[in-house]
């Protein structure tokens, strides 16, 4: 069993490094400190789209998408609020800067 970092730590340190770079990062909804599960909303454009960190097979984190992959604001907005609704201790991330999947990759996955 390998060790994962407390939810909170890889929200924070998710949040400094985005707005570091000179982007915008916000929490939309904080979860369980310890051990909640993190969506991360990304917006490209006009687009919105989402991923999730995920425990692969092999017991190492992975990052894959969530939700409706239309792209649609209101659809992604849908599904993160009724997943919350769902699942209070989610943390729920938004991200608004080039190339945002780099950044969650680079901060969860490492």
């Amino acid at each position: 069993m390998s060790v994962r970092l407390p939810s909170h730590v890889v929200v924070a340190a998710l949040l400094r490094r985005v707005n570091d770079a000179g982007g915008f990062a916000a929490v939309r909804a904080s979860g369980e400190p310890m051990s909640g599960a993190i969506l991360v909303l990304l917006v490209d454009g006009r687009s919105l789209r989402a991923v999730e960190r995920m425990r692969g097979l092999d017991d190492r984190d992975q990052l894959i998408p969530a939700g409706p992959t239309t792209g649609e604001e209101r659809a992604v907005e849908e599904y993160w609020q009724t997943r919350r609704s769902r699942d209070p201790d989610l943390w729920v991330v938004e991200l608004d800067i080039p190339h945002a999947e780099r950044f969650v990759a680079e901060t969860i996955l490492a």
